[in-house]
């Protein structure tokens, strides 16, 4: 009996807790946020939606977060969503908000830094559904909503099953400030711009004229306005059923966030549309000017747009469609080709490469240049090792093998992005990530049966099926837990300084944490640990064999010392120094894409060498690095 009481007297203070967390008149906007507590596996999604103003319910268990109710004007929507295609499920818990906007009719979503847009952008007339401020609440469950919020407001930190919200109808004209641009309207426009509310101008294009519009917000000491708009008249000749045109203001931009740490909205959105109808393609792009904060240097910024066409639902910023240019650092100009939701948005990580055109060629042909010499130099080995039983031969070969595989897969990474999409991209960027460990793993292993042959001389080295199990099977074990970790190789896309809004697309790690982090783990940690072994190897091989007399030789000493630097990777050192010039960054790119063709041209000009010693000398030696440089001792 005092459990029972005492449980009640828990819901009872809830109660009171959420309906003394009323909204203020005729709210703009009302945001619900929570933990959704559930199990592992397929979360889903359940929405049914449809027009009325009688209540709106948020719940969920161990499987389904369900929204329901009818509080749109015009917005109907009942679906269902498999929430793991979105990379959730992994976890137990899952951050959510409901955002709901009654002057646009709009509901979103986001769940973990995704946004599904359940209800579209409208413009609706008559009653709108706002004030949702009484409400009732379920049972304490294991499984559903906890920590509950209305805005900042903590409701509950207990879990409940779920929570019911009731509106009142208002005209949705008085949530909108519609108006028909007369001078005297601006000054309650500007403040209602400033209090968050958005603004919306009806524009009639009666004819084919340009038509010009600015936002009431204006900044800097010139008062200029924070957006302008110019709609050019083919917009006119896009639109078949009506010759009006909605634009609307957003100072409030809660509801556009992505969600994402590495990116943000930068100043205001415009959202620019016409009723029942879908433009797309115009022949003369919209052209909108953002004046903003300044924006440094070192950050990207790109125009963007909210656009839901490829999925209707899950929505993101894309810039598809728009053109980027950068009037300076407070100006940025975009010139769009459809309508929708418009913005500048700001690339906090990654930063832009510079020259990104040029790098690829360079790129492109130093993959495809060592691809070609990797498996010519395939067939030398395999030829020698029927010849000979040179013990470094297995290893020179196990080294072209996947540096011929890594340079395939790196030249071909771009064709395959925009081809197989995410789905394939999974897959060669694991392949590439792969074949990369795999040739810093045999770069290891040159430095360590280089070291055998100088300091270990009377001990046979280890077997090749060692070798082999070593270069082949150790880097399988980290590719093998990030897959199984989930959402670390995709699609990446890299932004070229010169044009933003066309990035070059290619398989390999995704732009995430997660993935930021394992590429330190594993990719960054490799390259530290093969370039300092590898300038250890090749000072202490350059004291051994100094004093030797082939060494006078200068073709001999550049020939050694460079062909090693080749074999033992030290050339990947120029990675950590990119960032001191555009020189170095050229010069790291060309070194590391042609690594292939060099280590084949070392092996070409060793046989070289060979044949016109023994030409010459009668010798029998081979070119190999042992016995043109080491000469182990028999």
């Amino acid at each position: 009996m005092a459990s029972e009481l005492r449980d009640g007297l828990k819901v009872a203070f809830v109660l009171i807790a959420v309906l003394s967390t009323g909204s203020g008149e005729n709210d703009m906007d009302w945001t619900f946020c929570g933990l959704w507590l559930h199990d592992l596996g397929s979360p889903q999604l359940d929405v049914n939606i449809s027009p009325g103003c009688s209540n709106v319910s948020v719940s969920a268990n161990r499987t389904t977060l369900s929204i329901h109710g009818q509080v749109t004007a015009q917005c109907r929507r009942f679906n269902g969503i498999q929430l793991d295609h979105y990379g959730l499920g992994h976890e137990k818990a899952s951050n959510f908000c409901l955002y709901w906007e009654p002057a646009l009719d709009r509901l979103i979503l986001q769940v973990k830094q995704q946004n599904f847009s359940l209800c579209r952008s409208a413009h609706p007339e008559g009653s709108c559904c706002t004030d949702l401020s009484r409400s009732s609440i379920g049972p304490e469950v294991v499984h559903g909503i906890k920590k509950a919020m209305i805005r900042t407001d903590v409701i509950s930190l207990e879990t409940f099953s779920g929570y019911t919200f009731k509106g009142e109808r208002v005209p949705c004209k008085t949530l909108r400030g519609d108006t028909s641009l007369q001078s005297n309207h601006l000054s309650s426009l500007e403040h209602r711009a400033e209090q968050f509310i958005p603004v919306s101008f009806n524009i009639d294009l009666e004819d084919s004229r340009p038509y010009d519009l600015s936002s009431p917000i204006s900044r800097g000491e010139y008062e200029e306005p924070t957006i302008t708009v110019h709609l050019p008249p083919a917009l006119k000749l896009a639109m078949r059923t009506t010759t009006k045109v909605a634009v609307t203001f957003h100072t409030n931009t809660t509801f556009f966030q992505d969600g994402h740490k590495e990116t943000k909205i930068l100043g205001e959105v415009v959202d620019i549309t016409v009723e029942n109808e879908i433009i797309a393609d115009l022949s003369e792009p919209i052209r909108i000017s953002f004046y903003h904060d300044a924006i440094q240097e070192e950050h990207s910024r790109k125009c963007v747009a909210w656009d839901s066409r490829k999925n209707p639902v899950h929505v993101k910023w894309l810039a598809e469609g728009c053109v980027t240019s950068q009037r300076g650092v407070e100006h940025t100009e975009c010139f769009c080709n459809h309508l929708t939701y418009f913005s500048v948005l700001v690339e906090l990580q990654p930063r832009p490469v510079r020259h990104l055109m040029a790098l690829t060629v360079i790129t492109s042909l130093g993959c495809a240049a060592s691809f070609i010499s990797c498996v010519a130099l395939i067939v030398f080995l395999c030829t020698k090792s029927r010849q000979s039983k040179e013990q470094s031969v297995p290893i020179h070969l196990g080294l072209a093998l996947s540096l011929a595989v890594l340079h395939l897969l790196f030249f071909l990474t771009g064709v395959l992005a925009n081809l197989g999409g995410e789905a394939l991209c999974a897959w060669v960027g694991a392949g590439m990530h792969y074949s990369l460990l795999s040739s810093f793993t045999w770069m290891g292993i040159e430095i360590f049966h280089t070291f055998w042959l100088v300091y270990v001389v009377f001990t046979p080295s280890p077997k090749p099926y060692i070798w082999n199990l070593l270069g082949f099977g150790l880097p399988l074990i980290p590719v093998i837990i990030l897959v199984a970790v989930g959402d670390v190789y995709g699609l990446r896309e890299v932004f070229s300084a010169d044009d933003l809004s066309n990035p070059y697309q290619m398989c390999w790690m995704k732009d995430s944490t997660k993935a930021l982090l394992a590429h330190y783990v594993t990719n960054i940690t490799s390259v530290f640990l093969l370039v300092s072994s590898g300038i250890v190897m090749l000072i202490l091989v350059y004291r051994k064999i100094r004093i030797r007399d082939e060494w006078k030789q200068t073709q001999v000493a550049f020939l050694s010392i460079w062909g090693l630097s080749c074999l033992f990777g030290t050339f990947w050192g120029l990675t950590f120094f990119e960032f001191m010039s555009d020189l170095v960054l050229f010069f790291s790119c060309f070194l590391t894409s042609f690594q292939g063709f060099f280590i084949a041209l070392r092996f070409y000009m060793l046989e070289w060498m060979r044949k016109r010693a023994a030409s010459t000398l009668c010798s029998n030696s081979t070119g190999s690095t042992r016995q043109h440089m080491l000469q182990e001792k028999s």
